[in-house]
């Protein structure tokens, strides 16, 4: 199972690699998520799309408060 500890975003010269770090901390979350879908019996590539979709829906909702 995965655990959600998350590391405070970079500082100084390292925040200019915001977008990668975060994805770096994102990525065993996913991971693991389309691992237990897949175990369920869900197809990867809809899972992964779905999670996308989510993703993309929770931008949108949230852009104006950006």
């Amino acid at each position: 199972m995965v655990e959600f500890n998350f590391d405070g975003p970079p500082v100084g010269d390292a925040a200019a690699d915001l977008s990668s770090e975060c994805q770096r901390q994102l990525l065993p979350i996913v991971q693991e998520t389309v691992r237990a879908a897949v175990a369920a019996g869900w197809n990867q590539k809809d899972a992964l799309l779905a999670l996308v979709e989510v993703a993309w829906d929770l931008y949108e909702t949230h852009r104006e408060d950006l």
